[in-house]
């Protein structure tokens, strides 16, 4: 079966989380060692990859003299720094043995959220794959903050797999993928092989506990998994430890669990609204302009906004509430706050003797606008 569901794949985004390639000593190269000569033989194979890499904090904390998770964003920021270094290293000296240059890509939520970094970040990963270059990304951790972080790399991963346009997704975990119930709690637990729709039980049902080496549990694998299919790509969960995990499980080897793309594709300009740029507030609407919009398939128009929250500028992400301030839908607002409050439940007839001007008769055109599942 996995076969069939393979044969389409050429471009691949393989996530390496830090329980993978690091212990409590540091970075296992070994295990980066074998992971390489895998992802060589994709190459060789025809196959194009992008790996998305966790493990600069577990590479540099150790010199740091910190046991554990560090406690604080700084100490976090500091042992990426000596570690990012490292952790590439390992990679150049992995893939030497195969004759494959590698390249180190570090990125922040706001170099994807612009649209036009995006756009430049996609042409350079583009170029890279055309150079026969392995892209090896991670989050720009020295200098990330809360307001501009991607959360973990599975969420990463999930971004950069809509991205660079790849047909797969593989999370290379410390588990052997997704169970019907907690395994360290439940002998009898067992691997679910094939996920055809992730529900929100499901998402639930998954958990978010991390280790001390990762920022991710297996929710956020489940949550990364469903932003890859939404965008119709199918995504792998397996045990990146296991030996020649890439070999086997591109041979058609049944292993760990395959979530199924979604039947109905989002669009990758849709996607990019939905999970990518950072919303910066809320409009609230009028139960006649969340009807128009969820079964009506209609624009937003300045009649139905009843409210507003957050600032935001013309070209930001907004979320869509109703009257009981339930978030149903994400947009690209074409007006700015104090446009929007000037506006707010006049007709499009209105729109510019109030503001002297007009840009579009619609606050959200529904051509950026994504309707939440």
């Amino acid at each position: 079966m996995r076969n069939n569901l393979f044969s389409h794949v050429r471009r691949v985004v393989i996530k390496i989380g830090s329980g993978v390639i690091s212990g409590a000593d540091g970075l296992d190269e070994q295990v980066i060692g074998n992971l390489a000569a895998d992802v060589t033989e994709l190459l060789d194979l025809g196959y194009e990859v992008v790996l998305v890499s966790s493990g600069a904090v577990a590479a540099g904390k150790g010199a740091l003299g910190i046991s554990g998770r560090p406690a604080t964003i700084p100490l976090k920021q500091a042992a990426a720094a000596v570690g990012q270094s490292r952790l590439m290293r390992a990679y150049k000296e992995a893939f030497r043995r195969g004759d494959r240059p590698v390249a180190q890509v570090l990125l922040t939520r706001d170099d994807l959220a612009n649209r036009r970094r995006y756009l430049n970040a996609r042409n350079t990963l583009m170029t890279l794959l055309d150079c026969k270059v392995v892209p090896i990304i991670n989050e720009n951790d020295t200098v990330v903050v809360e307001e501009i972080r991607f959360g973990d790399n599975d969420n990463l991963s999930a971004l950069v797999t809509n991205l660079v346009e790849a047909n797969l997704l593989v999370i290379l975990s410390d588990v052997d993928g997704l169970f019907d119930s907690d395994p360290n709690r439940h002998a009898d637990a067992r691997l679910i092989p094939v996920v055809e729709r992730i529900t929100p039980e499901l998402e639930a049902s998954a958990g978010d506990t991390g280790n001390d080496l990762g920022t991710g549990g297996m929710g956020t694998k489940v949550k990364a998994a469903k932003r890859a299919t939404l965008s119709g790509v199918g995504t792998a969960i397996v045990n990146g430890r296991t030996p020649q995990v890439l070999r086997r499980l591109f041979a058609g080897e049944e292993l760990g669990t395959y979530f199924l793309p979604a039947r109905d594709r989002m669009a990758a300009k849709k996607h990019w609204i939905a999970f990518t740029k950072k919303p910066r507030g809320k409009l609230f609407l009028d139960a006649g302009a969340r009807r128009a919009l969820v079964e009506g398939g209609k624009s937003l128009l300045p009649s139905g906004i009843t409210g507003v929250e957050g600032s935001f500028d013309r070209g930001d992400a907004v979320r869509l509430c109703d009257g009981d301030g339930e978030e149903f839908a994400t947009g690209v607002t074409n007006y700015s706050l104090p446009e929007v409050l000037r506006i707010m439940g006049r007709k499009s007839s209105e729109i510019e003797p109030a503001l002297g001007y007009k840009y579009f008769d619609e606050v959200i055109h529904r051509d950026n606008l994504v309707l939440k599942t």
